[in-house]
């Protein structure tokens, strides 16, 4: 390759790199700041296109616009009542000031740095704040799922008032770290709790107090049960106990009037014909006193033998 023909390639070459120093590309989802020997130039770039630049002086900074994820890492924190618990806490937010987050932090890995001491050091502060229930409850609710007697005595061990709640401390932490971010370019948007347990050395204990609390608990509804049960059995029983009298006052009743009808029946019998009704009951009476192994001794003028010596 000769001279005269490696001269325009170069000069291509050089201009292509021109070109593609000049034009840079500003998606919907960023924003830039142009800088010159490092030093910002100028407002951040923010309207989506193509944009120009000199070329080798100046560079373009791009960063997000989009909501960017803060995850902390666990810390072990006492809380007011003295429990040493471990809280784990994430963030939403966002660069609302691309030209002040350069100037200040440069890029993400910065921000996330220095969001790891802001949120951390007031998680931290609150905790200590607050005691262990505050942290875990968000709302004074009614606990229904405890007997009534329960609920009266002992209301107050079982679902503690709450000043505040996990709700409200979220936001005292959230406010207090914004204002610090705020000279950063960042807006912080959300702050949660992930995960708040306790330390290894106290978990077994607090799991053997809930365990104990739910089996008290259980053991008063097994007694309500049976208290139940018995009552249930009690009227059962007398329930019976009524019905069988009843039925006996009304058997016994029913033999009377039967007893009666018979007596009258008998009577009226006896009055149309007493001779034949003398001969019907003796045999029925012989019927029910005589049988085969029955020996008697009467006398000859006994009554009883009276149908026996005259048939007719």
């Amino acid at each position: 390759m000769t001279r005269r023909t490696l001269w325009p390639i170069l000069v291509g070459i050089a201009a292509l790199i021109v070109v593609l120093g000049t034009i840079y590309t500003v998606g919907e989802t960023e924003q830039v700041v142009i800088t010159q020997f490092g030093e910002p130039l100028g407002e951040p770039v923010t309207s989506p296109g193509l944009h120009f630049k000199r070329p080798l002086m100046q560079v373009a900074n791009v960063f997000e616009k989009r909501f960017l994820e803060w995850d902390g890492s666990p810390n072990q924190v006492p809380t007011r009542d003295k429990r040493f618990i471990w809280v784990d806490t994430y963030a939403r937010w966002r660069i609302s000031d691309p030209l002040l987050f350069f100037q200040r932090l440069r890029d993400e890995r910065g921000a996330q740095s220095r969001l790891d001491d802001i949120l951390d050091g007031e998680t931290r502060n609150a905790v200590a704040r607050h005691d262990l229930i505050e942290l875990v409850r968000s709302t004074n609710r009614d606990p229904g799922d405890v007997p009534a007697e329960v609920e009266a005595e002992e209301k107050a061990t079982i679902l503690e008032e709450i000043a505040k709640g996990r709700r409200a401390i979220t936001r005292e932490i959230l406010e207090a770290a914004a204002r610090r971010t705020a000279d950063l370019g960042i807006e912080l948007l959300d702050l949660r709790f992930k995960r708040i347990t306790y330390v290894d050395e106290v978990q077994q204990d607090v799991f053997a107090r809930m365990i104990a609390e739910r089996q008290r608990i259980a053991e008063q509804f097994r007694s309500e049960g049976q208290g139940e049960a018995a009552r249930i059995n009690g009227e059962r029983e007398r329930e019976l106990a009524q019905i069988q009298s009843e039925a006996y006052r009304e058997a016994q009743k029913l033999r009377g009037e039967a007893d009666a009808d018979a007596t009258r029946v008998y009577a009226e019998a006896y009055s149309r014909d007493s001779d034949f009704y003398a001969f019907t009951k003796s045999l029925e009476t012989y019927e029910q006193t005589t049988d085969p192994s029955t020996l008697f001794i009467l006398g000859t003028d006994s009554d009883f033998l009276r149908f026996l010596e005259r048939p007719r």
